[in-house]
């Protein structure tokens, strides 16, 4: 591999990662168009790079693309979170009987301490208008990673992953409060039943951890 290409390689992977961050703090509205020349312009990218990183932000299903329109955020209707929440349940419950199976003693403790994280960080902000926090998305995130993390499957790995960002761009843009939902009670049963190894109950919590949320969010989200 040449310099020259190290750095194109390298300038595509920021612009990308930049990107998404913005799209998964949901800065874009779902369905907004992404204008290319001002995305060049804003991120000091040439067209190549900017259509490489929205090209892979399409693959993980965080935009789409359509021939002689472009590229849109991801589109938000109460159809597809329930399709994505059934395909959710259904690979990370898969790859977390495989993490308690294969994970170690260092998996252990990495789970223990992202729960210890989450448990934490506030989930709320204090300002006007009260939103989920980025740093409890962020210890959220990381939790629900290192819960999987013991399971050896990169690919099934990648997906789920994909499939986290889509839900967590669901809760950002709903926004909506969850009275009377003991959350972090949630994720300690999760985790508890995971670290005894006991995989029917950590399976059963984790779907209905999912399903809670699911039941919470369709409330705002028309049915098409």
């Amino acid at each position: 591999m040449t310099t020259q290409t190290r750095r194109a390689r390298a300038n595509t992977d920021d612009v990308h990662a930049r990107l998404r961050a913005e799209v998964l703090a949901g800065t874009y509205e779902p369905g907004e168009r992404l204008k290319f020349a001002p995305l060049c312009e804003r991120f000091g990218a040439s067209a190549s790079v900017m259509r490489e990183a929205l090209s892979r932000l399409a693959e993980q299903g965080l935009v789409t693309s359509e021939p002689n329109v472009g590229f849109s955020v991801m589109t938000v209707s109460l159809d597809d979170l329930r399709d994505l929440t059934a395909t959710r349940i259904d690979l990370e419950t898969l790859a977390l009987r495989e993490a308690i199976a294969c994970g170690g003693v260092e998996w252990e403790s990495a789970l223990v301490a992202a729960l210890h994280r989450l448990d934490r960080t506030p989930m709320l902000t204090t300002d006007l208008p009260v939103r989920i926090s980025d740093e409890w998305e962020e210890a959220h995130t990381a939790f629900h990673e290192a819960l999987l993390a013991g399971c050896e499957r990169p690919r099934l790995l990648g997906i789920t992953c994909a499939l986290r960002d889509a839900a967590s761009l669901y809760r950002r843009w709903s926004q909506r409060g969850e009275p009377d939902r003991d959350v972090a009670a949630e994720h300690r049963a999760i985790a508890e039943a995971t670290l005894a190894r006991d995989a029917d109950a950590a399976t059963e919590a984790l779907r209905a951890h999912f399903q809670h949320t699911t039941d919470i969010l369709a409330a705002s989200l028309p049915s098409h």
